[in-house]
């Protein structure tokens, strides 16, 4: 809800003027921000691997907690199976987007926005700290996880929390997609 109340500000503001008092009448002050779109596509492509990475321990958790009561017959045996750690790749491509959105501030203060410049350079900023700042409550669930995979807790808890990231994760790369789609149509 609270992007989707920035959306509406957001398209909203951009038709807005605002009073200049100096002048005594109504200017538009909407902006164009520059922003580094190379960098911001690296970025976007870092989190959609991350919900790749994310999907892929989701369905192994899941795989592991559905032959759980098998392996416990004696005698049975699955074969080995790789324990390539998903979770902790996942980790590092949210560390690896965030640093990347820290570099995308920096190329922007670099160009001369700030987010008092103007108005679109304020909804830039706040759009992408707002889903930063989300994506942060991400990477804490994330680190939750992969403690609990780490940690030996029960299969099924394993699975729950794996599970309950996961949506959360991807949801955070399709929010990201969105805006990203909005600061580059929206101008």
């Amino acid at each position: 809800m609270v992007f989707i109340a920035l959306t509406s500000a957001y398209i909203v503001r951009q038709g807005l003027p605002t009073f200049d008092g100096t002048s005594n009448s109504y200017v538009r002050d909407w902006g164009r921000v520059d922003l580094p779109w190379a960098l911001l596509m690296i970025n976007t492509l870092i989190l959609a691997t991350s919900s790749v990475s994310m999907e892929i321990a989701r369905r192994r958790a899941a795989t592991q907690a559905a032959l759980a009561p098998v392996r416990s017959i004696p005698g049975i045996s699955l074969g080995d199976e790789s324990n390539f750690p998903w979770l902790g790749v996942t980790v590092l491509l949210g560390f690896a987007f965030l640093a990347g959105q820290f570099l995308a501030w920096s190329e922007m203060h670099s160009r001369g926005f700030f987010v008092n410049t103007n108005p679109s350079s304020s909804f830039a900023f706040l759009l992408t700290i707002a889903h930063a700042v989300h994506l942060g409550g991400g990477m804490i669930a994330l680190l939750w996880a992969a403690s609990a995979t780490l940690l030996k807790k029960p299969l099924e808890a394993r699975r729950i929390v794996v599970d309950i990231t996961a949506w959360y994760w991807h949801f955070m790369a399709v929010l990201w997609i969105y805006i990203f789609a909005l600061l580059g149509f929206a101008r």
